[in-house]
């Protein structure tokens, strides 16, 4: 039986113009990986959210430095050897956002293990750097100013002896996923996940 998921809320990405691939600008249609690259069948990628806010001085990078620096942490978690250094980020981050005429934008950073072998082990597998910006508004949307409905999700948060809850990986996020579906398909906006003892998480 298929899912009614007509009232659930939706945040679509609003395309631009280039994302930065491996050192390069790339047309945002262009910007593509192989169906059997191992980020896809593992989980193998960590990444960033980063704001860029609107100023009377022009778009500014909400502690841009920050996220890079926990990029990099979270590649060094999982044996990830960034082939950039962070300053070049950084810089790659403020390119991708000129380039696309932005100012008020969501950034995604994410580094990932490519194509190159299948199986568990991912160390053979290479890494790549890509880069999306795209205008994005308020996550809660109108749950801002009218408040959020938000379920104790029966799904518990992972914890921190079966993944590293301090890296900021893809895999992870299949976690929050079926909590998040729980709850938006039970009529709430968010759902709040507890640990393992019944703790906030």
């Amino acid at each position: 039986m298929a899912l009614d998921v007509s009232a659930v809320s939706r945040l679509p990405i609003e395309e631009a113009k280039f994302i930065w691939m491996d050192g390069q600008l790339v047309p945002w249609h262009e910007a593509k990986i192989h169906i059997l690259s191992h980020v896809i069948h593992y989980g193998s990628g960590v990444f960033e959210g980063i704001r860029c806010y609107k100023t009377e001085r022009g778009p500014a990078i909400f502690r841009l430095e920050d996220h890079i620096k926990r990029l990099f942490y979270s590649a060094k978690v999982y044996m990830m050897e960034i082939p950039y250094s962070m300053e070049e980020l950084m810089e790659a981050c403020k390119e991708v956002v000129r380039a696309n005429g932005l100012d008020d934008c969501y950034i995604r950073p994410v580094v990932y293990r490519g194509y190159g072998e299948m199986g568990v082990n991912p160390l053979k597998s290479p890494v790549n750097v890509a880069i999306a910006a795209w205008r994005w508004g308020a996550y809660l949307g109108e749950a801002l100013e009218k408040g959020a409905r938000v379920k104790v999700s029966t799904w518990r948060r992972i914890c921190g002896d079966i993944l590293p809850p301090t890296a900021k990986a893809c895999g992870h996020y299949m976690n929050s996923q079926l909590a998040k579906m729980e709850a938006v398909l039970g009529g709430y906006d968010e759902a709040l996940m507890l640990d393992i003892n019944g703790y906030v998480s």
